[in-house]
């Protein structure tokens, strides 16, 4: 009889505890590996000088027609001069943007997969807020997947350092000589230096893993202590504190570590329209991970009306990101105000491809494939519809920030697909590593029973 309660016992403390397999490790090492030594390969082939950016557009059929018929043209020295001189100028711009580039494409990689884990973050900040009955079975997923806040975040953090304090080309603003040239510039410094631009970065990142933190130590002590509800109290104060300091920080964020790419461009409702973005990729990943774990045997108290719940959000979610992304489209382009039009000019024109088809990704691929009720309890459909919705934003992200650092420059090349790869490999690992800390049922928390009855 002891035995059996002994058994008992033990069962109860490791159920449904879940060990990273040597599989998933390996894939994310290497992962790791090939993004790392891809990057790596990106940052030493890019050029150097202009000779070096004349021979690659040489090399790829763009030679210097264009700016030799220019100069051709005219028949005195002094305008060839001039002439020669803006054609330098123009290499040298193409330099800086192929220098840009390896650099662009690690802060996309870096920020898209730093906005899935502050998005879930922020998502169960409100469930718990909101005293949700139907989500605690997944809060041990969503733990895991904002545990990649402490890497992602420092990573970024080092990004954003090196870029304000002009390392890199990445930030006009960031560049003295710019700045002295540039009266709009000028007039934004006060904001806009390396500083007071890192102080920000600090607070920002250390309020939201403070908070993390702190609401993932109270849902641990509150399964030491199922009988009384200090914890789940505690959970819930910082909780509510933390949505009114995301909410100005989250907007703060994408001034800085976005908008501020364009600096002669604004757009009052930037700060939501990057809200919705992290947003619906956050619960995007919590279902693709929550069935991956399903299809592995853990997570039996999850049902199909979670999953469809899940499937609701990103449907609603991609809806709301499509209404913001029209209503800031829409009234930048029938204003059609030449400092704000410019920032949609560039993009249709020179990225057409990735422009048009994060629309289609993002709104008309979930609109019909997650409309229809059915479809959101079929974990496949939800996975397909997931993939394609992670995808339309990486893209998305990749807009905001490739045409104010890269230019007419952009490809899709190895330090595109690199980055993704490092930084897709220290998600996975990150994520299943911390799902191996604490059983996969926050058994303490009052509304468990009521979750694992959910049904819709």
């Amino acid at each position: 009889m002891r035995i059996k309660i002994i058994i008992s016992t033990i069962k109860n403390i490791y159920i449904d505890m879940y060990t990273l397999s040597n599989r998933l490790k390996l894939a994310s090492f290497v992962f790791m590996a090939v993004g790392l030594i891809g990057l790596i390969i990106g940052f030493a082939t890019r050029p150097g000088s202009i000779e070096d950016v004349k021979e690659m557009m040489a090399s790829h059929g763009h030679d210097t027609h264009a700016v030799q018929t220019h100069n051709d043209a005219s028949q005195h020295d002094a305008s060839q001069h001039e002439d020669a001189h803006s054609g330098d100028a123009h290499y040298e711009h193409v330099l800086h943007q192929l220098q840009n580039k390896p650099w662009a494409a690690l802060y996309v990689a870096a920020f898209f997969f730093f906005m899935i884990a502050l998005g879930v973050l922020a998502f169960y900040a409100i469930q718990i807020a909101a005293q949700s009955g139907w989500s605690p079975v997944l809060f041990r997923v969503m733990e895991a997947i904002t545990a990649y806040l402490v890497p992602g975040g420092i990573i970024l953090l080092v990004i954003l350092g090196l870029s304000g304090f002009h390392v890199n080309h990445l930030f006009v603003w960031a560049d003295p000589e710019v700045v002295a040239h540039d009266a709009l510039l000028q007039g934004k410094a006060s904001w806009l230096n390396g500083g007071w631009f890192i102080v920000r970065a600090i607070i920002f990142l250390g309020g939201w893993i403070a908070y993390r933190h702190f609401a993932v130590k109270y849902s641990r002590k509150q399964d030491e202590e199922p009988t009384g509800n200090v914890w789940y109290k505690k959970s819930f104060k910082i909780s509510a504190a933390f949505l009114v300091f995301f909410i100005y920080t989250e907007s703060m964020m994408s001034w800085d570590w976005i908008m501020s790419f364009d600096p002669h461009w604004f757009s009052t409702l930037f700060g939501w329209y990057v809200f919705a973005g992290l947003f619906v990729s956050g619960i995007t990943t919590i279902a693709l991970v929550t069935i991956y774990l399903k299809s592995k045997g853990f997570l039996e108290f999850v049902n199909n009306s979670h999953i469809h719940d899940l499937a609701k959000f990103m449907f609603a979610i991609s809806i709301f990101w499509t209404y913001l992304w029209f209503s800031q489209f829409m009234l930048i382009w029938y204003s059609n105000i030449p400092e704000e039009v410019t920032y949609f000019i560039t993009r249709i024109e020179d990225y057409q491809l990735p422009f048009f088809g994060m629309i289609a990704m993002n709104f008309i691929f979930p609109l019909l494939i997650l409309m229809n009720s059915d479809f959101k309890r079929l974990n496949w459909f939800v996975v397909m519809a997931g993939v394609v919705i992670l995808c339309g934003h990486y893209i998305d992200v990749f807009n905001m920030i490739m045409p104010a650092t890269v230019g007419q420059s952009w490809f899709i090349g190895v330090s595109e697909i690199s980055a993704v790869l490092l930084f897709l490999g220290l998600f996975l690992f990150t994520v299943f590593t911390a799902l191996t800390k604490a059983p996969l049922l926050a058994k303490g928390n009052p509304f468990i029973e009521e979750s694992k009855h959910f049904h819709y």
